[in-house]
């Protein structure tokens, strides 16, 4: 059955009308997830377990009285995976660490954010693989081995989201939750040819789930098709924030930003800017030279709240035996004054209003998601960090929403003000639908 490579609209019709049970989409999925286990995909799965959880959603109301009442819940009978930095009751939480798996121990409750996806109707089908900590953009992992594209065995799929993207990508999940500090949503969609969401700065609730740095984490999907995006706000925010406003202008980065990107990218990116004009924007190039401080200010507040974080446990011989690049950026953030950390503070808080005035002016700012388009495995990764971070940190910075666009080469990535994630989602399944209607390959 072909059912995990269809849309969650197509697969909540067929679901409504009685064509498909929950039941067998969930066995779908959890057959697509066993002939991909060498990929690394999940870090915890139990079949029977999702099998009762389809059962369970067979049994639940069907009225939601929402913003999608059509009888059932948005995401009811959906297979969905969840980054292994969330709790679910009954499973260990690694953080893609064996110390927090064993420090840890079993859940005794769901966190939030997987208390809002069963509210939602979803069928949870494991717990996906992540950088350690989720502190890295590769994917790459030594405790429990390298995430690998399921369809492209020498490629990394990018992280920390790593096994949410891979979850998607080969179909046994229809979408995935990720979370994105400094692009964890964003760079693993371009790398694995998926879209993305990332939420505003804010929203939803981190009790039961691990933080890598409080000031710059959000909660994110990784998914197949944009015309699927609206119905991925809900679960952050459970209430509406503000009715959907339609968009009428954007401005791109100018071509002298993208000097390390692909050529391919660079072609992808102008097409991008055309058929955001087809869709009756009005677009203008800008020249965002203050944004060369980003990685400047991003990296080291990220890691002073990483060394607050994991205080007491980074000093241990046994943290992260297999990655001290890692413990190293965590000593590194502990290492600053408290009024150097405050003079970031500063910068970080004059970026964020800078942001703000810019999005106040132009609504929406475009630019690519990653200067590449492939990780290859085993290859030096040392400088990827700080090269895919000159393009995810802004938005980091600016604690605004963005949505990851799949490209014909890599991907891009459209950001809107705080709060205007369901207008920016709602944008996103038009684009989608345009594309449709065009006969355009998204991934």
């Amino acid at each position: 059955m072909s059912g995990s490579y269809s849309t969650i609209h197509e697969l909540r019709t067929s679901l409504a009308s009685g064509a498909l049970r929950p039941s067998e989409l969930a066995k779908a999925a959890l057959a697509r997830s066993n002939q991909n286990a060498g990929h690394n995909t999940y870090l915890w799965q139990d079949a029977a377990w999702t099998l009762a959880e389809a059962a369970r959603a067979e049994g639940m109301p069907r009225s939601t009285g929402g913003p999608f009442d059509d009888g059932q819940p948005p995401l009811w009978g959906i297979p969905v995976a969840v980054k292994d930095c969330f709790d679910l009751a009954a499973t260990p939480t690694t953080c893609g660490t064996r110390f927090y798996r064993d420090l840890n121990g079993i859940a005794t409750r769901d966190s939030w954010l997987v208390e809002q996806l069963r509210a939602a109707g979803a069928v949870i089908v494991g717990k996906t693989h992540l950088h350690a900590l989720a502190y890295g953009i590769t994917g790459e992992n030594p405790e429990f081995g390298d995430c690998m594209q399921p369809h492209d065995a020498g490629a990394l799929t990018g992280g920390s989201s790593s096994g949410a993207v891979a979850s998607v990508q080969e179909g046994s999940a229809v979408a995935a939750i990720g979370t994105d500090t400094g692009g964890s949503v964003r760079a693993p969609a371009a790398l694995g040819g998926l879209a993305g969401y990332r939420s505003t700065l804010g929203r939803g609730d981190w009790r039961g789930g691990t933080h890598l740095a409080e000031s710059f984490d959000t909660m994110g999907w990784l998914f197949r098709d944009l015309r699927d995006a609206p119905l991925l706000a809900a679960p952050f925010a459970p209430a509406q924030i503000a009715p959907p406003q339609r968009f009428s202008r954007f401005t791109f980065v100018a071509d002298s930003f993208l000097r390390d990107c692909e050529p391919e990218i660079v072609e992808a990116f102008h097409s991008m800017i055309r058929e955001l004009e087809e869709l009756g924007l009005a677009g203008q190039s800008i020249d965002i030279a203050w944004w060369a401080d980003s990685i400047e200010i991003f990296a080291p507040l990220q890691a002073s709240e990483a060394a607050r974080l994991h205080a007491g446990n980074y000093e241990r011989s046994d943290f992260l035996p297999q990655e001290p690049s890692i413990t190293d950026r965590i000593k590194w953030g502990a290492s600053f004054r408290p009024d150097e950390i405050a003079a970031f503070s500063r910068r970080h808080a004059d970026f964020r209003a800078r942001m703000d005035d810019l999005l106040a002016a132009h609504e929406l700012v475009l630019m690519p998601s990653t200067p590449v388009a492939r990780l290859a495995a085993g290859a030096d990764h040392s400088q990827t960090r700080s090269r895919l971070l000159r393009y995810t940190s802004p938005f980091s910075l600016a604690g605004v929403p963005a949505i990851a666009i799949p490209c014909a080469h890599g991907g891009m990535q459209l950001a809107a003000a705080r709060e205007a994630d369901e207008s920016l989602l709602q944008l996103g399944a038009q684009l989608g639908a345009h594309r449709k209607a065009e006969g355009v390959r998204e991934c």
